[in-house]
């Protein structure tokens, strides 16, 4: 890493506080509710400033959206701020959407939760001979909601791709019986999330031998 560069919520000098919005005082962010309401109860804030939530533009430009909706259009509509795709494009792409694996046994307990997990070798990596336990998939499932799937993530080539197409799925109910039912297409990196049958807690070995 070069150089990583963030962003700072400049919001301590355009006069919140002479209205009494509150602020976290470590970060300059700005506590809201569930509908982006801070806790005075006409000012709103979106975007990166919003305390504990994601900094993506497009995660801000559909809150935005939600919220004129919901303050203009009689919608109820609220902004989904735990099923968002994401993917850090690094050389090797990580992708993931819903909920982290400590974070879903910190809202459902570890004993309601399954997670399956493998490791996969792309095909394109084989003329290359690249090693093949390299790339790693992973879903988090709600034992108590019919095994929906809460939380997947992917370490592989191509995981914005992948993880943009299950996003949809999982806004939809996905659960691990849909996963299974489905067709894989052969020889994709997605296929293996049509696969997966070890889970964690088996401590069964996830290694592979091919493609």
């Amino acid at each position: 890493v070069l150089i990583a560069v963030g962003r700072d919520a400049c919001t301590r000098n355009i006069g919140l506080d002479t209205i009494g919005v509150k602020i976290n005082e470590k970060n300059g962010k700005v506590p809201v509710n569930d509908e982006e309401q801070t806790n005075v109860p006409y000012v709103y804030a979106i975007g990166d400033i919003l305390d504990g939530k994601l900094e993506l533009t497009p995660v801000a430009i559909q809150a935005g959206r939600l919220l004129a909706r919901r303050l203009y259009g009689g919608s109820s509509v609220k902004c989904d701020y735990i099923n968002v795709p994401t993917t850090v494009f690094t050389p090797l792409e990580y992708g993931c959407c819903g909920f982290a694996e400590e974070r879903a046994m910190e809202e459902y307990g570890k004993e309601n939760l399954e997670v399956y997990h493998t490791l996969f070798w792309p095909l394109e990596w084989t003329v290359p001979g690249r090693d093949n336990n390299t790339c790693y998939a992973k879903i988090i499932c709600n034992k108590l909601d019919n095994n929906r799937v809460i939380g997947l993530h992917v370490l592989g080539p191509n995981a914005g791709e992948v993880t943009q197409g299950f996003a949809a799925a999982i806004k939809c109910g996905l659960t691990k019986e849909l996963l299974d039912e489905t067709i894989g297409i052969h020889p994709t990196c997605a296929e293996v999330f049509t696969t997966m049958d070890i889970t964690k807690s088996s401590g069964q070995d996830i290694t592979q031998k091919g493609c």
